[in-house]
């Protein structure tokens, strides 16, 4: 069941104000999980500080048991449609450096995508739509997920039957620190890229660095596959088309004076479609295949499919755009021209459902916005100011799609 402009209109009033009622316990759940973040499926700390913030809400739970996820179901109080929302709850493996005075309490782990944000909002926005049951016709599922950060935790909790109630619609927010604060950024189609990794093993022949012609270097031949991928991408794929191939690592050699039996290369291969995925899948192999054995070597090649290509389907986007400007007001949405060459395994999801991932702007306001540190960095900072629209838009999504 879409949702339309009748459905919109029939939203309650005050959700915003309610949202901003609950900023306490939002915001308390959030610093919470920022100073304890884990990394992967596996976030005990993480799940039990989110049955606590949901402890005595009329939810049914189920809890994951390949990983750490919560599942949890608000029942309306007569029949309809159910609608999916998804909270992201795991952290990165990087070091802490934004001077929060709730900054991570675990070295080398923190929360720089804003996961803890998602969570928070998710949270809260459970809360307030148990306050309003009696207007819901259907039901609501809250996502829980951890695993996001190239775990697949979102397949690991469809294969475990987080998508077994049915649902008709999914939604999810995706803060970022670089957006003004309460701007909601959302297109329809392909929003985030599909990511796979690119694995190369080069094999040559090992000798002394003084004698090159004694052996048969991989070194030449790893790099000469490097600058001629760049090429590929400009030749094999129209300009139309999007597609990043970003090669980062290369390792060979263990000293000044040998030349390496091997050479390894990694990187990441981003595209926003399926055709065009499957023909670099098997280009950048053969590439890499044949440029080393113009070198006299032979290579090892692979692509690990990541995750696939995230989707927006038109019409749950429009109605995401039609629940936020008249939860936030109107401004408040801002169309992206063009999708990101990150990824995300909402995706999964997606790939099932009809839904739709937005940006959330959470650009702290003391920042010049082309210095504010972007996600994923270890200074990245999120306005805490941005969490009553999130909640708000959450729920306002839930509602019109069950009212």
């Amino acid at each position: 069941m879409p949702i339309t402009p009748a459905s919109v209109a029939g939203l309650p009033g005050g959700l915003l104000e309610a949202a901003r009622v609950l900023q306490p316990r939002t915001v308390a759940l959030r610093r919470a999980l920022h100073r304890a973040p884990e990394l992967g499926l596996h976030l005990p700390r993480t799940r039990d500080a989110v049955l606590r913030a949901l402890d005595g809400l009329p939810l049914r739970i189920r809890t994951g048991g390949s990983c750490t996820s919560v599942t949890a179901v608000l029942d309306g109080d007569r029949p309809g449609p159910t609608v999916l929302l998804r909270g992201d709850m795991d952290a990165l493996p990087l070091p802490e450096d934004s001077g929060l005075d709730f900054a991570s309490a675990t070295d080398g782990v923190m929360h720089a995508c804003g996961h803890d944000t998602h969570t928070a909002m998710l949270a809260s926005a459970a809360r307030l739509l148990a306050d309003r049951r009696d207007r819901i016709a259907g039901r609501v599922v809250f996502m829980f997920q951890p695993g996001e950060e190239g775990f697949h935790g979102a397949r690991h909790m469809i294969d475990e039957g987080v998508l077994d109630e049915d649902p008709e619609l999914a939604y999810a927010l995706h803060i970022t620190s670089t957006l003004p604060t309460g701007q909601l950024h959302h297109r329809p189609g392909p929003i985030m890229a599909a990511a796979d990794v690119l694995r190369v093993r080069v094999t040559g022949r090992g000798g002394h660095a003084s004698a090159p012609q004694d052996a048969c270097d991989p070194v030449p031949a790893a790099a000469a596959m490097v600058g001629g991928l760049q090429t590929l991408l400009t030749r094999r794929v129209g300009p139309q088309e999007s597609a990043v191939l970003t090669v980062s690592r290369i390792e060979a050699g263990t000293t000044d004076n040998v030349i390496p039996e091997t050479a390894e290369l990694t990187g990441t291969l981003r595209t926003l479609s399926q055709p065009v995925r499957t023909l670099l899948h098997r280009a950048v192999t053969e590439h890499c295949r044949h440029t080393a054995l113009a070198y006299g070597c032979t290579a090892e090649a692979e692509i690990v499919p990541g995750y696939p290509v995230t989707r927006n389907d038109d019409r749950a986007t429009a109605g995401l755009v039609r629940v936020a400007e008249k939860v936030l007001g109107r401004g408040a949405c801002v169309a992206m021209p063009d999708p990101l060459m990150g990824s995300e395994d909402f995706s999964y999801v997606l790939d099932r459902v009809p839904g739709s991932l937005a940006f959330l702007g959470a650009r702290p306001p003391s920042l010049d916005p082309a210095l504010a540190p972007p996600n994923h960095s270890n200074r990245v900072v999120f306005d805490e100011a941005a969490f009553p629209a999130g909640v708000a838009v959450y729920a306002g999504l839930a509602l019109a799609a069950t009212g």
